[in-house]
Formats: C-alpha cells, structure tokens, sequence
C-alpha cells in the first residue's frame, strides 16, 4: 500500500470494518470520493464491486414485515417479527431465535430496527429469505457447540428481555431462558448430568430464596458456572474466597447438602 498520511490510514481502516472489502478497495474509494469515508462507502455499495445489490433486497424484505409504516418506516414491532420469524423457520421458544435477535441487535423482544436488520443480514451475506432460514439453521447447530458465541448470544439475551425502565431480570423470565439455554431440545447445552441435576436444582434454589430479580453479574456468571460444573462436578475448582456472586455460593453449599458428601460421579 503507497504511504498515507494517518488521518487517511484511519479513513481506510473505517472504510475496511464498515465494508469488509480489502484496503486496496478502500483506498480507490476514499480517493475517488476525496477521503470522505460516508460517500466512499455509499459509493461503493452503489457499484457492481459492492454489495449493492444486497443492500435493496434486504431493505425490501424489511419494509414487508413493518407493522407501522407511516408511525415508524424504520422498526418492526411485534406482529411483524412474529411472522419474519415464522417465515424464516424460527420458533419463538428456542435459542436460535436469541442467535437471530443478537445477529440484528433487537432493542427488545419482538422488535427489529432497519439498522440493526439490514447490518446483520448484510454481514452473513443473507440478502434472501431462504439464506436467512439456511443461517437461522446454522445457528442451531453453531450457538450450543460454540463457546464463544453461545456466550455472546446469551449476554446479549439479559439487556433483551429486561422490562422496560429495570435494570435486573425478573426471576420468571430468566427462570424461562436457563431452561432455554441450558436445555438440548431447546437448542442449548444439557447442564442436567446424571450426577447432578443442576439445571433443576438451581431454579429450585432460587425459588427457595423468594424469587428474587436477577442482576446483570449473576446472569453473566451462571454460564460460566455452567461450564465448570461440567467440567468438574466435585467443586475442585470452587473456592469460598472467589469472586462468584453470592446466590451461587450458597448454591454450591446448598448442592453439597443436598447430594450429601458421597457423590460418584459416573
């Protein structure tokens, strides 16, 4: 690449994140477009080398599931996200239906923003209603055997399904997502073991404890407890001095009277 100045090689990396094409592209726009980031990308995705024709298509299949379109041309509500999602094959009771609410950044459960929509779909090269549900049948397979993005879909799912004006999590709608999550005919990981039913013996603990709202800490960190039970179901990994949220040490004292110290794990 020729030297540029920094300004332009900041100019370039945005143009780069923004369309995923190579620096060369994104230097032969800038150009064109006198290092104007905003016209370069409009520019761009206008020409056959873009994506261009992505970007209509995608729209069109928005505009077709508006609810409101005169009240708001930009968003989906709920009607509308019910039948995208039926179109699409997705059901509202499993995970692949948070992967696809994560994909588009829903503010909230059962709304889409044309943003967030049209970036989403853009950036897995879904243009077509049958690429979307071949997608939402990738994420399926993906979100439960996928550390990574089985984390990134259900940290996202806590800011989604909080009420509107709250800051935690009522304790029935996270009950439901764990048996979402944490369930294999769901779409998500068996936490239940033959050992340990963990999965029920959690949501029992927290029904003991008065039900009580579920803060961001303790959402975030029953995944990661998850993850290590499973791994080791003794506790050898548990620590009374560690940083886990309260409910979860008592949870593990609460499992350890519970199964009695003769556990055998098979």
């Amino acid at each position: 690449m020729p030297p540029y100045s920094g300004l332009q090689k900041q100019q370039i990396a945005q143009f780069v994140n923004f369309t995923q094409a190579k620096d060369t592209v994104a230097a032969k726009f800038l150009k064109a477009s006198r290092w104007n980031v905003e016209e370069a990308v409009d520019a761009y995705y206008q020409s056959p080398q873009g994506a261009g024709g992505s970007i209509p298509a995608i729209n069109k299949i928005f505009d077709g599931y508006r609810d409101c379109p005169e009240d708001n041309p930009d968003g989906i509500g709920i009607d509308g996200a019910m039948r995208f999602l039926g179109d699409i094959e997705v059901e509202l009771d499993e995970v692949a239906c948070l992967g696809i609410a994560e994909l588009l950044k829903s503010p909230s459960m059962g709304e889409f923003t044309r943003e967030g929509f049209l970036n989403g779909w853009r950036a897995v090269g879904c243009d077509t209603v049958d690429k979307m549900i071949a997608h939402a049948d990738n994420l399926r397979s993906q979100i439960p055997t996928q550390p990574e993005l089985f984390r990134r879909v259900y940290r996202y799912t806590f800011p989604l399904c909080r009420m509107q004006g709250q800051r935690n999590l009522q304790f029935e709608i996270a009950s439901e997502q764990w048996k979402l999550f944490f369930t294999p005919d769901k779409g998500g990981v068996q936490w239940n073991t033959k050992a340990t039913p963990w999965l029920d013996w959690w949501i029992e603990f927290l029904e003991e404890r008065g039900k009580k709202p579920v803060n961001k800490d303790l959402w975030e960190q029953v995944e990661v407890f998850m993850r290590k039970s499973l791994d080791d179901e003794r506790f050898g990994w548990w620590s009374a001095d560690g940083a886990w949220p309260g409910a979860l040490d008592d949870f593990v004292v609460w499992v350890q009277k519970k199964r009695g110290d003769n556990m055998e794990v098979e």
